[in-house]
């Protein structure tokens, strides 16, 4: 999700996808343990990154 979009969304939603975000990231994480490898790497990097969109959005909306 891009940011702009993002930012159309209320902080109740964005700290919900935020949740899955991590909730992902944790079951590559153990995925990566378990198996010792991950089918798709560069997935771990795209939820960290959306993870931090969506801080960032969450950081705008309480300075205003």
């Amino acid at each position: 999700m891009k940011a702009h979009e993002l930012r159309d969304l209320t902080v109740a939603e964005l700290t919900t996808r935020k949740k899955e975000e991590e909730e992902a990231v944790l079951k590559l994480r153990f995925n990566r343990a378990i198996a010792g490898q991950v089918e798709n790497p560069a997935k771990y990097r795209l939820h960290k990154r959306e993870i931090a969109r969506i801080n960032t959005v969450i950081t705008e909306k309480a300075g205003s």
